[in-house]
């Protein structure tokens, strides 16, 4: 082999091994820019909640010291037993699973109903029923609150679980996410159900609902955070310990007397056992959740 030859050999091998080595990454200052912006946000997000969580573990004394203590301590239990018995956080705790669940329950299925209605029925007036629905959505919910709490009061629900959960059970804005949800089904999908013999209630259980499990699962999620937080309705229509939910019930824990120190420590411990079903519900539906709001034909 000539000279020339060997030195293109060894030119196309060396051209070679340089493809075949692995390259080093580049450092992407971009990618670090917005991860320390993402964890600085975080932190800033889970510092308050962290910190309550700190305060709910400690004393009085340790509570009120100056500077304060950033590490949990050692009362997480006494507290915890102490603000659940004080609180009566059980009952309170079980109201509110209970209107939050019904509402979240009802809504997903009178505004799946409803679209359905104006989406697949061919009815006169019906983008008009559709229209005054959505208007309501311009109407909030103080305004209509004393006319709504004298209907509640006349039909005798005033402490109970119908008061609490029917005047809130309608919702303008799942109507709306169900109709343009199923505005994205084929027509086809439905003369085929209709050819099958389908009547439009078996459409509706045996084709839409399984397509909507997503869209349902992000519903279900925001409306009962919706239920879980509302204060001024249950406020005003229970006036007994008995149907207290636990966002009203939480001021049992802070003292009557002026004059006497709050019990910050058994207020965080009652916070924190009051965040823990809702964050229970988004971990438990956060894979459905996040699907039901980044598919694009939603």
């Amino acid at each position: 082999m000539s000279a020339v030859g060997a030195t293109r050999v060894e030119t196309v091998g060396v051209g070679v091994r340089d493809a075949l080595a692995p390259r080093k990454r580049r450092f992407d200052r971009h990618a670090l820019v917005v991860h320390v912006l993402l964890v600085s946000c975080i932190a800033v997000v889970a510092f308050p909640l962290y910190y309550a969580f700190v305060i709910s573990t400690q004393d009085l004394q340790q509570v009120v010291q100056r500077p304060p203590r950033l590490l949990p301590s050692t009362h997480l239990l006494e507290n915890y037993a102490e603000a659940w018995r004080k609180a009566n956080m059980g009952r309170m705790l079980w109201n509110s699973v209970v209107m939050a669940a019904t509402i979240a329950v009802g809504k997903i299925i009178i505004s799946m109903l409803s679209a359905f209605a104006i989406v697949y029925f061919n009815f006169r007036g019906r983008m008009v029923c559709f229209w005054m629905i959505f208007i309501t959505l311009m109407l909030p919910v103080p305004v209509r609150l004393m006319s709504t709490d004298e209907v509640i009061g006349t039909l005798g629900w005033l402490n109970t679980y119908q008061g609490l959960t029917i005047p809130l059970i309608a919702s303008a804005t799942a109507t709306f996410l169900f109709r343009q949800f199923y505005l994205t089904i084929p027509n086809e999908m439905a003369e085929a159900a209709q050819l099958d013999g389908a009547g439009p209630l078996r459409f509706l259980f045996a084709f839409l609902l399984p397509l909507s499990w997503a869209n349902i699962a992000a519903l279900f999620v925001v409306l009962f955070i919706f239920g879980w937080n509302q204060y001024l309705w249950p406020f005003m229509i229970t006036n007994t310990e008995a149907m207290r939910t636990v966002v009203i019930g939480l001021e049992g824990l802070i003292p009557r007397s002026g004059t006497e120190l709050p019990t910050w420590n058994l207020i965080m411990a009652g916070a924190m056992m009051a965040l823990l079903p809702p964050v229970a519900i988004i971990v438990l539906m956060q894979r459905w959740f996040v699907k039901g709001l980044v598919e694009s034909e939603k």
